[in-house]
């Protein structure tokens, strides 16, 4: 019996969408869903008509995290610590470049978690830029389990997120948080419930991709420089940027327009 893609990849509309789809193994992160997710991210970079990417999931775990039977994991990582270091450096198991990417491309990424979150898969989640939670999902990195770090964003990423009291608590005490701590601790910007979980996700992600793609892209990049710099420079990065955006055509448009309309009274000021 030929074995399902571990990863299903579909387009509605002008949003593309990558769903985990090996919920007899936990979703665990094997090395062909992560071929075929950076292929899909890949997609979503260099197809200017998609405008958003969703990355879900079925199953009783949104995903285990990395695919430790198979070896998508530390194995072969090295035999020293330098080798290891090296091994994350470059990207041994292709997550670090892939989440990197994530990162960089200036168009949205979301993630929506239906159910538990853990490992690997929550350091992919770090790297959206929007996370969403049914009710009963859940978060947790289990590394500690080993003696070791989730190190590909696990600490650096998670730790911009959500500051070092929460980092503590997921990391070195080794426990699970539920959607309304992830939330409280800034992890996830949104709660649904389970019963419209999936409608709710896709009338967001329909919101977001109607948002100018200008905007979108030059505001992602504010704001990851924003968050690195001190007030006075991220304010020149908001200027500069901004000055970019009004000089753009379309922005004079909908302005005219939206003026117009306001005068009318047909919109709100």
């Amino acid at each position: 019996m030929t074995e399902e893609p571990h990863m299903l990849v579909d387009v509605q509309d002008n949003i593309i969408i990558a769903t985990f789809n090996r919920p007899n193994k936990l979703n665990a992160m094997s090395r062909d869903l992560m071929r075929i997710l950076e292929e899909a991210v890949i997609r979503f970079r260099d197809t200017p008509e998609l405008k958003v990417m969703l990355i879900k999931s079925k199953g009783r775990y949104f995903s285990a995290g990395a695919d430790l039977k198979e070896g998508s994991g530390s194995k072969g990582m090295g035999d020293t610590g330098s080798e290891i270091r090296e091994g994350h450096r470059r990207g041994a198991t292709r997550m670090r470049p892939v989440w990197d990417e994530m990162e960089a491309i200036e168009k949205p990424f979301v993630v929506a978690h239906h159910a538990r979150c853990v490992g690997g898969s929550l350091e992919m989640s770090l790297s959206c830029d929007f996370r969403l939670a049914a009710s009963s999902a859940s978060y947790a990195f289990p590394e500690a389990l080993f003696g070791a770090l989730p190190a590909t964003n696990g600490v650096s990423r998670l730790v911009r997120l959500v500051g070092p009291h929460w980092a503590r608590l997921l990391i070195m005490g080794n426990m699970p948080i539920d959607a309304t701590e992830a939330r409280i601790a800034g992890l996830v910007h949104k709660i649904f419930p389970d019963e419209s979980f999936e409608d709710d996700v896709m009338a967001f992600c329909r919101h977001v991709a109607k948002q100018d793609g200008e905007l979108m892209g030059t505001a992602k990049i504010a704001i990851e420089l924003a968050a690195d710099l001190p007030a006075h420079q991220a304010a020149s990065v908001e200027r500069l940027a901004n000055s970019a955006l009004m000089l753009n055509p379309n922005y004079r448009t909908k302005m005219k327009s939206h003026l117009e309309n306001v005068g009318a009274g047909k919109g709100d000021q």
